[in-house]
């Protein structure tokens, strides 16, 4: 199974894991990152593990962190990689918070909390391992971000079906509840193991929720997705992990209509839509 595969059976709660037992989605406990290992911002910059404060020679601690620091280890003033970093950390978040089974936040990673690298920081009763509560204000559009995905998840039953989803269509539903894309309709092309975009429609489970479509594009290149047809209705952009915020992810009221059959999905980003 590709990368992208193992990425859309997460999306859908692990029935891979937990199906063939008999659990349910609920069972699934989503992460990016946990108590041990890196935290979000490290995770987007730094390639390796850097504990030698823990006195242990930097030999603690796992080696395998699959982080990738945007191309320069540790912090730096270059915007082309501080903006790349903080649009892989809104990928991750709305990754966790888009998909099935329980989201588990390590905290302060809404803040882009750090300890330099390190990843084993039990040991360490200082700024390492403290909350800095001036990352509230000074990481405020971080904070927002997490918060208002959060809040469109509480909004959306469909991102938190009982069961496993089977790409069944329920009665009086315009889509079925899930269905799967590329950079085609209706072709996730499932075979192809270089394919770095998966999108995919998922059909509203209450009268006076909004369906909603999902793009990711893991490409480093900015592609021109075709929507499914809205029945009548429009695709209004929800969440854009590419733009700056507030653009990043917009309230109802705020969100911006998609008139024509495509949209623009900028490199690395998540891009969200609601049917109205």
């Amino acid at each position: 199974m590709c990368i992208r595969d193992r990425v859309a059976t997460r999306l859908m709660g692990s029935s891979d894991l937990y199906g063939r037992e008999k659990r349910l989605p609920s069972n699934s406990i989503n992460f990016i990152t946990c108590h041990d290992g890196f935290t979000v911002h490290d995770l987007v910059s730094y390639n390796e593990k850097h504990n030698h404060s823990n006195g242990d020679d930097n030999q603690d601690g796992s080696n395998d962190n699959l982080s990738w620091n945007c191309g320069v280890e540790g912090e730096t003033n270059d915007e082309r990689i501080t903006s790349l970093r903080q649009r892989q950390t809104r990928n991750f978040m709305a990754i966790l918070l888009l998909s099935q089974g329980i989201p588990m936040l390590l905290y302060g990673d809404e803040v882009l909390r750090t300890q330099k690298g390190n990843n084993n920081a039990y040991c360490q009763d200082n700024e390492i391992s403290w909350f800095d509560w001036s990352l509230t204000s000074r990481n405020r559009d971080m904070l927002r971000f997490v918060r208002e995905m959060i809040a469109f998840r509480k909004r959306h039953p469909c991102l938190m079906h009982q069961r496993f989803l089977k790409g069944t269509r329920e009665p009086g539903s315009t889509y079925p509840d899930v269905t799967w894309h590329g950079v085609k309709l209706y072709e996730p092309a499932w075979e192809d193991p270089d394919a770095q975009v998966l999108a995919f429609t998922l059909g509203a489970v209450r009268v006076d929720e909004e369906d909603l479509h999902i793009v990711l594009n893991m490409s480093e290149e900015s592609l021109s997705i075709p929507l499914p047809d809205p029945a009548g209705r429009l695709w209004y952009c929800a969440i854009d992990t590419a733009k700056p915020s507030p653009d990043d992810i917009a309230e109802p009221g705020k969100q911006v209509g998609q008139p024509h059959g495509y949209c623009r999905v900028s490199p690395r980003s998540v891009v969200v839509f609601e049917r109205r």
